[in-house]
């Protein structure tokens, strides 16, 4: 037993000896440290004159001595100017009117084959028969559908042969009169995004797939955001899984909430009813769904564009039902996108048309065929990607601009 005990003490002596040693390396590699560096430059230190030499602790450019400091009362705020974060920069979009002017002007220069084309026919010396069926074949491949065309080309006919001259001046302002009757002057083009009752305004924005739906909500944020009304967006296009994120991006950009859900294949119509809900309960003006895009032909699709549309109005709470839907047709898609206008307005009653891409003559005449078959004006045109390149459509402004 003592044995033992004479074993134990020595090894905690042992111990105690090693670590006084390795105490010692240590300090004196310390000191070693302090001896090499002395003098030198330290990283990120001003060594300015009188500042960090051997007989001063370096200091932080940054940093006051006691002496330097002054009450605060003393400070005088423009010699130490305070920068505040302003937060994030929110886009600033362009006024409706400045679209406006971009509109004519884009179209002015892209738009020759529909307007110019008809009065170099008009203005020949001899307008004969042929010339007659080459204005129709003008007409026909702008889209502007048989039986549009059929009646401009009656009326044009009449009106050249009553004229009796063919100068530019006159060719142009007969033109312009008889384009506009057709694209209807007096049609109520305004967008119902007046809230009532209590309530926000709802839009309800459909299409096919590809024509642009969710960019089309953004820009349409923005227009709302420019006449200074509040909006709330809702995701409801849940089946692509980058829609819910491209719209949420198009929100924050001016400064609009996203309603989204983030489960791949949520319900659509539950997040076009939890929109509904938050825009009446932020006193919102305008609620804009997004919904996903779907096949004309695909009737289970078709009839659950109708389930969004009714589980949204019970969001309302019977104080009436979607003020808008919008259809977004690709304005290049001629014919076919009226065959689509048709089922989507049979499904949803659609109250608009949204047409994009509309940035070349060769389509303009579907402004003109749509109307006539769905029976409902086209209110928004987009001519570009840029950001604010959706604007109201102006019938004269579109008449003038396809004849400039």
């Amino acid at each position: 037993m003592e044995e033992i005990e004479l074993i134990i003490g020595i090894a905690v002596a042992a111990l105690l000896l090693l670590t006084g040693a390795v105490v010692g390396l240590v300090r004196r590699g310390r000191h070693d440290v302090r001896e090499l560096t002395r003098g030198r430059p330290r990283p990120g230190l001003d060594y300015s004159p009188g500042v960090g030499d051997d007989d001063q602790s370096p200091r932080d450019s940054a940093t006051r001595t006691v002496e330097e400091l002054r009450p605060l009362d003393d400070v005088d705020a423009s010699e130490n100017p305070v920068e505040v974060d302003p937060g994030p920069q929110l886009d600033r979009p362009d006024p409706v009117a400045g679209r406006l002017v971009r509109l004519r002007e884009r179209l002015s220069r892209s738009n020759t084959a529909l307007g110019q084309g008809l009065l170099s026919l008009l203005a020949r010396e001899r307008v004969d028969e042929a010339t007659w069926e080459e204005v129709e074949d003008t007409l026909l491949l702008a889209d502007l559908g048989a039986g549009p065309t059929e009646e401009l080309v009656d009326r044009l006919r009449e009106r050249v042969r009553v004229l009796g001259t063919r100068d530019a001046e006159s060719l142009r302002a007969l033109l312009a009169e008889e384009l506009l009757d057709l694209v209807g002057e007096d049609v109520d083009r305004s967008l119902a995004t007046t809230p009532h009752d209590g309530r926000p305004a709802v839009v309800l924005v459909v299409g096919v797939n590809g024509t642009g739906k969710t960019t089309t909500v953004g820009k349409l944020a923005r227009v709302l955001v420019a006449e200074d009304k509040d909006v709330v967006l809702g995701a409801a296009d849940t089946f692509r899984a980058a829609a819910a994120d491209q719209l949420q991006t198009w929100g924050e950009r001016v400064g609009v909430p996203t309603v989204r859900s983030f489960t791949d294949g949520a319900d659509p119509a539950s997040v076009a009813f939890d929109a509904v809900k938050a825009g009446r309960e932020g006193e919102v003006d305008v609620v804009l769904l997004d919904t996903a895009g779907r096949l004309q032909n695909k009737v289970g699709l078709m009839d659950e564009l109708g389930k969004v549309k009714r589980v949204a109005e019970k969001a309302l709470e019977g104080a009436g039902g979607i003020d808008e839907v919008l259809l977004v047709l690709d304005a290049t898609t001629g014919q076919n996108g009226l065959q689509q206008a048709k089922v989507f307005s049979e499904a949803v009653q659609v109250t608009g048309i949204v047409l994009t891409k509309l940035d070349g003559t060769a389509k303009g005449g579907i402004v003109v065929s749509v109307q006539r078959q769905l029976g409902v004006p086209v209110k928004l045109v987009g001519l570009g990607e840029g950001a604010d390149d959706l604007a109201p459509f102006e019938p004269r402004a579109f008449v003038d601009a396809l004849l400039d």
